[in-house]
This record gives C-alpha cells, structure tokens and sequence, in this order.
C-alpha cells in the first residue's frame, strides 16, 4: 500500500492538470475569500467563509481529484495490473486514495490557519476538526462513488459538476442563510450539517451537545457513497 501511495504522490507532482484542480483552484478560491474576509463575514461570518475553503478544498482538489486519478488509471489498466499483485483491493485503493487524501487536509488546515491570523480563530478547535475530517471523508466516499459512474478523466470533467458545484451552493447557501428555516432539508443536503458545524466551531455559541449531531448526516452521506462505490465501481474499463 506504501508503495502505491509513493508512487501516486510522484504521479501527482507530474500531472499539471491534477496539480491545477487540488491546489491552484482551491488555493484561489481560498485567498480570494481571506482577501476579503471583512466582506464576506458581513455577508455570512467567518464560520462561513471558513465553510467555504474547506469545501473548496474537499470538491475541488479531493473529490474531483479522486474522481479524476481513478478513471484515469482505470482507463490506463493500471488497476487492473495492480489487482494482479498481492495487494487486496481495500490496500490498492488506499495507496492510491493516502497522497490526495493527505494532501487535501494539509492544505484545509494552512489555510485555515492562515484565516484565523488574519482574521481571528475558532472559538472550539476540537469541533472544528471533527468538521474538517469528516467533511473530507464524505468527499472522498463521494469521489469513489461518482469514479464508478466515469468512463475517462476527461468524462470526470461532467460527472463531477453536480457534487462539486452542489456541495458549494449548499455552503453557501447555510452559511449566508442559516438553518432556522427549512432545517431538515438543509442539514439533509450534501454538505449542509457539515457547514453548520463548522459554523458552530468557529462562532461560537451553540453547546457542543447540540453541534455534535450534526455528525450524522455527514456520516450517513458516507455509508451511502461507500455502498454507490460497491455497486457501480469497476477495476477495468467497459468494453
């Protein structure tokens, strides 16, 4: 699994259309939003623009990258060549899922940190995190579901827009609007309870007994995706 996970860090650092999508567009999105942070926490708050690049991280430079590597090297029969070895499935996808995956939450978490010092932290960094990870899970769960569904990595330039473009205008949208109407179906979206939580951990205000539910959409938006990936996921390309 190791070596597969050093191999598709190099494949990575090769790949300038790879290296666009996980950090120059998120990188963007993020400086832009920090640049005028006063603007936008007059909009929605700070919770909110931190909503915003975590997500842009977690669509941009971890979902559609996961989408994105899978097909390609579906279409490419590595994968096929790699199930031919002694690495079970679950250490195939894991090696090649580890480099994006970490580099994702490196990214979320310089970018966060560099919010906070321009404009002020989190009021429960604990909290925070949870929202970060999760998040970043149910991206990666949603990556290797819609991967089932991609033909090409130029086909996942399609596949993608739906979740990646969704789960932005979800955040947006909670993160301006809030939750006190149409809770249910907000909390119940793609990203939504995962936006109020971090609403809650970088605002304050909210009992930490309260914000921890908001878990559970999170989490079952990953049962969902892993069972989407077993049904439609394929290790060669359709003939």
């Amino acid at each position: 699994m190791l070596s597969i996970a050093l191999g598709e860090l190099i494949q990575i650092f090769r790949n300038r259309l790879v290296l666009v999508t996980s950090f120059v567009m998120p990188a963007a999105v993020s400086a832009y939003f920090i640049h005028q942070h006063e603007v936008f926490a007059d909009l929605g708050s700070l919770g909110y623009i931190a909503a915003v690049v975590m997500f842009s991280v977690g669509a941009f430079g971890l979902y559609t990258t996961t989408v994105t590597t899978l097909a390609s090297r579906r279409q490419n029969l590595f994968l096929k060549r790699l199930r031919s070895t002694p690495a079970s499935d679950a250490g195939i996808l894991s090696g090649l899922m580890i480099p994006v995956t970490v580099l994702a939450l490196v990214q979320v978490t310089a970018i966060l940190i560099v919010l906070a010092a321009v404009a002020g932290g989190p009021t429960n960094v604990p909290l925070l995190a949870v929202a970060v990870l999760s998040t970043l899970i149910m991206m990666l769960g949603l990556g290797l579901a819609t991967a089932g569904l991609t033909n090409s990595p130029e086909h996942a330039q399609v596949t993608t827009l739906p979740i990646s473009l969704g789960t932005i205008a979800v955040t947006s949208w909670v993160g301006i609007t809030g939750t006190e109407e149409l809770t249910l179906l907000k909390r119940l979206l793609p990203g939504g309870s995962a936006t109020e939580l971090v609403l809650n951990a970088w605002n304050g205000g909210v009992p930490v007994s309260d914000s921890l539910p908001l878990l559970l959409p999170t989490l079952s938006w990953v049962v969902v995706a892993v069972a989407l990936a077993s049904r439609f996921f394929r290790w060669e390309p359709r003939r």
